[in-house]
């Protein structure tokens, strides 16, 4: 891989640190230091308004636009969603002696800006030095409350360090923001005014109708004058504040943001609600220290819960703490029916939507670490279930068929080739509900919801699967798997693996409800019209499933025919042409055996078990040559493999820039947005990378390694209800319970039973 590290920030096990303001890195740093509660995200734009390359970014989940597709053919979809730039509450412009502060145009130094893991705040500070010689130290800070998803907070001090005199700061609520992808603002302002001490305003998509409610209050208790203002989509304060040399003046802002997709929601009940959560949230009794103390203690339970610790690696001991906080920042399960987009809400790329990758990299994160969350995101299929019904029927099946990309369960993704032929998403999503029972335990919600989505899921893959000709096996025709760059293939080996399984597992599950909830079962099974013919069906789709395999080898073809393409030494391709997207013609890729990420490694590491090192080594040592990593999801992958067959130096290799993908900027790309979806997977990458677990049968195994740069790592997970601690260092492995009962564990190919006694292994005696 040849990526190189664009090394600009700081090292620190608790933070990210800037010093020193580069303008051509600011839109990676404006990624970096993002921030983001699940409910909402702002990118760490400069609020006073900057002159220079910046992207001001402010996202809610879900809340989104459409624009129409021209759509020739039956199945191609007619209109696609995104993720819409919202309100501006940040908005601040600050001027001293006639001169306005941005940072492209005036003289500062002592730059420096902080994201803090403990507090979940993000800080700046420089000295502003105006034209006619005074000199003010400001300091920001911000953050999204994590307690309370509706709410951002803003405090900015004023420090004159050679003069007495005043500032003007006008703060307020913006909803002319641009949005970048599109080139063009998309709301308008329905209502705006003062009401009870609240400064609001409410706005409203073009095309889609969302709507959300701002309001602010602020805490200036030395202001001299205070104005309303209001403008073309704008409402606001003009302020001014009294500075006296050498004394710190604090500016505090409270906001709440309240965001509504039901257009049968009136406006003046929206606009009730806004002043109704800001009445309970940001009353004069509350402070910007108060809520600040309530956001470190959130984050205090967050690390109690979920720290990976590294000795002897400081970088990525800090990489994986900014992994970690993203993760929770995206995404924590408060608002059940939200998904996660590639990039969060922390950028405008892939336009906000999720993909196959919430359940196949983000979710075992959650099940481990947060169960809640990771129920609520299986939640949002199954709240999402109507619209793959309806696209399954687009495309001539029964069933559901859950869309490749998409914001609120429709398909948004205008490339037929992939919204049509990428099948893998319904397996995906059918994996994400076995493994989160098994973990979990909670049947509950696999037969209330789960069985559901599993048989919808089977009809699809039923109809859509064909029986060949020749071999009189049933597979799949005309299709894309995980590995983009195998157009239209036959047999995709990921996808008809992938459907066996989702066959044979509903099929279980079936059984197990029709025995343990009998009522329930013939509920459902009127309900949806299942039959035994039906069933049976299924069955024979799984017993004669084509696998496409070399027995000789025991190497598992991509699809049918990848054997016989063409070769290409990709290490041949010059790095000057990478992204391929961007350098080669659309239909070179699909040319070779080159391919853009694991696909077959894929489906052996998800089903783990079911394959011997063997067999896994045999598909490393075919696949890893051909594979480029044009998906950052890629290496992660690989470096768990490699772990696993006795590569540690190629397993350390492609973990190395895992953790710090974003923070490193190594694919050039960070500055539009994080890349969220290979943030999880850098989680995976140390738990069952290096720390060898698999979680795909009913006991969870163990198998732990360390590399050799590293003194010891340890690393938390919940399984069934019990808290475990998994700690490594160079001679021994231990493994215990923290909390909860004694739980089954395979260690090293051997079965114990853990407590909060725990087992310990000298890593010399299984020859690690």
């Amino acid at each position: 891989m040849a990526k190189i590290a664009d090394k600009y920030l700081k090292v620190d096990p608790w933070k990210i640190v800037e010093e020193g303001f580069d303008p051509e890195r600011n839109r990676v740093s404006e990624s970096i230091f993002s921030l983001g509660n699940e409910y909402m995200g702002v990118r760490g734009y400069p609020e006073e308004g900057y002159g220079g390359d910046t992207l001001l970014g402010s996202y809610f989940n879900g809340l989104f636009e459409e624009s129409k597709v021209n759509a020739h053919y039956k199945g191609i979809i007619k209109s696609l969603r995104f993720m819409v730039n919202a309100v501006d509450w940040l908005y601040t412009r600050i001027t001293v002696d006639g001169e306005t502060l941005d940072m492209a145009q005036c003289q500062f130094s002592d730059y420096r800006r902080e994201l803090d893991f403990k507090s979940g705040s993000y800080s700046r500070e420089f000295i502003w030095k105006l034209k006619n010689g005074k000199s003010l130290k400001l300091s920001f800070e911000r953050f999204v409350s994590m307690d309370v998803s509706n709410l951002g907070c803003q405090r900015i001090v004023f420090e004159p360090l050679n003069f007495s005199g005043t500032v003007e700061v006008r703060t307020g609520l913006d909803f002319s923001v641009i949005h970048e992808d599109q080139g063009r603002c998309y709301w308008e302002v329905l209502q705006q005014g003062q009401e009870n001490g609240v400064i609001g305003i409410l706005g409203e998509t073009t095309h889609t109708k969302n709507r959300l409610f701002s309001g602010f209050q602020i805490d200036a208790p030395k202001a001299l004058e205070t104005t309303a203002i209001e403008g073309d989509r704008f409402i606001g304060l003009d302020v001014r504040l009294p500075l006296e040399q050498g004394v710190k003046s604090t500016f505090d802002k409270f906001v709440i943001n309240y965001a509504e997709k039901d257009v049968a929601t009136d406006q003046d009940t929206l606009w009730n609600k806004g002043l109704e959560l800001a009445a309970q949230h940001i009353h004069p009794s509350v402070s910007f220290d108060s809520l600040a103390r309530e956001q470190v203690n959130y984050w205090s339970g967050v690390w109690a819960d979920s720290d990976i610790k590294i000795e002897g690696d400081p970088e990525n001991q800090q990489g994986i703490r900014f992994c970690i906080f993203q993760m929770y920042q995206t995404y924590h399960g408060d608002n059940p029916g939200f998904n996660i987009g590639a990039k969060g809400l922390t950028g405008e790329a892939y336009r906000g939507l999720a993909f196959w990758d919430t359940e196949s990299y983000c979710l075992p994160f959650y099940i481990f670490n947060n169960p809640k969350a990771a129920k609520s995101l299986l939640e949002f299929r199954y709240k999402s279930l109507p619209y793959a019904l309806q696209r399954a029927r687009e495309l001539d099946c029964e069933g559901a068929f859950y869309p490749i990309a998409t914001i609120d369960g429709t398909e948004s993704c205008d490339l037929w080739q992939h919204s049509n032929l990428q099948l893998h998403v319904g397996t995906a999503v059918a994996y994400g509900i076995r493994h989160y029972v098994n973990i979990t335990g909670d049947k509950s919600f696999l037969y209330e919801k789960g069985l559901e989505m599993l048989i919808q899921i089977s009809r699809f893959y039923a109809t859509r699967g064909q029986w060949g000709q020749k071999t009189g096996q049933f597979g799949y025709y005309g299709v894309m798997g995980p590995d983009e760059f195998q157009l239209m293939v036959n047999n995709n080996c990921y996808i008809n693996l992938m459907a066996k399984k989702l066959f044979e597992y509903t099929l279980d599950v079936i059984d197990n409800m029709h025995e343990a909830e009998g009522t329930s079962f013939s509920e459902l099974v009127q309900r949806l019209n299942l039959t035994e013919q039906e069933q049976a069906n299924w069955r024979n789709c799984a017993e004669h499933m084509r696998i496409p395999k070399d027995d000789e080898t025991s190497i598992y073809e991509e699809h049918d025919g990848f054997f016989d393409m063409p070769h290409l030494d990709i290490h041949s391709i010059p790095v000057t042409e990478f992204p391929l997207y961007s350098h080669w013609s659309y239909d070179r890729l699909y040319r070779y055996d080159m391919i853009k990420q694991p696909d077959v490694l894929m489906f052996m590491f998800l089903y783990s078990g079911q394959f011997s090192v063997e067999e896994k080594r045999a598909n490393y040592d075919y696949y890893e040559p051909r594979c480029i990593h044009e998906s950052s999801l890629s290496p992660s992958i690989h470096s768990i493999i490699a772990a696993e067959i006795g590569k540690p130096e190629e397993a350390y290799k492609f973990f190395e820039f895992a953790t710090r993908l974003d923070l490193d900027n190594y694919n050039r790309n960070t500055r539009e947005g994080l890349h969220t979806t290979s943030i999880s997977a850098a989680w995976m990458n140390i738990v069952y990378g290096f720390g060898g677990m698999r979680s795909d049968g009913d006991r969870l195994v163990f198998s732990p390694s360390i590399p050799e740069r590293w003194e010891g790592y340890s690393f938390p997970i919940t399984f069934k209800g019990t808290k475990l601690v998994v700690e490594v260092n160079k001679s021994r492995a231990f493994i215990r319970a923290l909390s909860g009962e004694a739980v089954e564990l395979v260690i090293y190919n051997h079965t114990y039973n853990v407590d909060h006694s725990g087992i310990e292994i000298a890593l010399e005696e299984v020859g690690r």
